[in-house]
């Protein structure tokens, strides 16, 4: 099996499929707009495209291994009632055909009650619901929860509250090497955030309800070979976090923070880069050092992909055209490794996706007369390394 990471075209949102080379399948955020849903409406069909990249079990059931939600924004969460199935597995309905979460990946914030910080959509609630459930059922059972009732929480809650759960909690700096149980050396996945709380009350502050955003850099393998994929994705984290993620790592392990493939944060949103607001100061405002510098940490040939709506100068933020400009100099000022899911989707009609190869990293492409796949040059030999877009 070819491991491959797919962005969806689900506009200003999240919707990412990590396809390891086992096989296995994490489902990373989902933005299911209701017009996608409606057969009569242009806006792409994201719920056909996913159900056809997934496979049915002994019981006929389509699947997700595991399913990673960054933070319980809407746009990042939008559609889950509708489109997978919540409660016990055997409840599952042949009728329905939801589509069933081996292994739910969770940020601690969803335990937390709503505040004006934290306000939760119908689907979120229903997230919450369910981690809740299965927390409960691993209390219950421990190991002994099967395929659809388990849980991994990304990040330790506040005041204890995970302190008895510990063997399914990874820590702020761990690393997480297993979906659903599985252990096959296929990623290592290293959690850098959501970062406890500090004893800065104004720099918590600051960090605002984004802290909660689970970052993750994943090391994916690809034909056998460790670590030809470095992925970094990190939901609506904004400036905050990218500053103190450096301060943290940035002289000792900034390696951690390196990638071949960035999913810009919050949709290419200006204020993951900056404290400034541009619609005030325009061209004047100013990038945050730090936090440019966590975000960065480029392997060669490194591309940065905005899962976002087109991006137009004259449009408010996200997405940020002073943004995409950012990123496009952070790529050695190399415009084509900048590339913006909508554009995709306006250009070929399809979900963007990179297959991750022994050679290195590929773009799949539409034309079958192009061979299926355009090189990216990341991990490949000279002879191998092609223009990619």
């Amino acid at each position: 099996m070819t491991a491959s990471i797919t962005f969806f075209p689900v506009g200003n949102g999240d919707m990412t499929l990590i396809t390891f080379d086992n096989d296995q399948k994490l489902l990373v955020d989902l933005h299911v707009r209701k017009a996608a849903d409606n057969d009569d409406d242009d806006t792409p069909d994201v719920m056909a495209d996913l159900r056809g990249r997934l496979t049915r079990d002994e019981k006929g059931r389509l699947f997700v291994d595991g399913f990673l939600l960054s933070h319980p924004d809407k746009d990042h969460i939008c559609g889950l009632a509708t489109h997978f199935h919540l409660g016990p597995p055997d409840d599952w309905k042949k009728g329905d055909d939801k589509i069933l979460i081996r292994e739910m990946w969770s940020s601690p914030v969803v335990f937390r009650r709503a505040s004006k910080d934290h306000v939760l959509c119908d689907d979120a609630k229903a997230w919450a619901k369910e981690a809740r459930r299965r927390v409960a059922l691993y209390r219950e059972k421990g190991t002994a929860t099967v395929e659809g009732d388990r849980i991994q929480i990304m990040g330790e809650d506040e005041d204890g509250k995970t302190d008895d759960i510990l063997a399914i909690v990874v820590k702020a700096d761990g690393v997480v090497t297993k979906l659903n149980r599985v252990a096959s050396g296929t990623f290592e996945g290293r959690l850098l955030a959501p970062i406890p709380h500090s004893d800065d009350e104004e720099l918590d502050e600051l960090l605002g309800k984004n802290h909660s955003s689970v970052v993750l850099r994943f090391s994916i393998r690809g034909g056998g070979i460790l670590d030809k994929c470095r992925f970094l994705t990190g939901g609506d984290a904004e400036v905050a976090i990218w500053e103190r993620l450096w301060g943290k790592h940035g002289t000792y392990q900034a390696d951690w923070l390196s990638y071949d493939i960035l999913q810009a944060p919050h949709h290419c949103s200006w204020h993951s880069l900056s404290y400034d607001s541009y619609s005030t100061y325009g061209e004047d405002a100013e990038v945050c050092d730090a936090a440019r510098s966590a975000l960065a940490q480029i392997r060669k040939g490194a591309i940065v992909v905005a899962s976002s709506k087109a991006i137009d100068p004259d449009e408010a933020d996200p997405p940020s055209d002073r943004a995409k400009r950012e990123y496009i100099s952070i790529v050695d000022g190399k415009s084509d490794r900048f590339i913006c899911v909508a554009d995709v989707w306006e250009d070929e009609e399809r979900a963007l996706q990179y297959e991750i190869t022994s050679s290195g990293i590929t773009k799949v492409v539409k034309s079958a007369a192009k061979a299926a796949v355009a090189a990216l040059g990341i991990g490949a030999t000279a002879a191998q390394a092609r223009p990619h877009g």
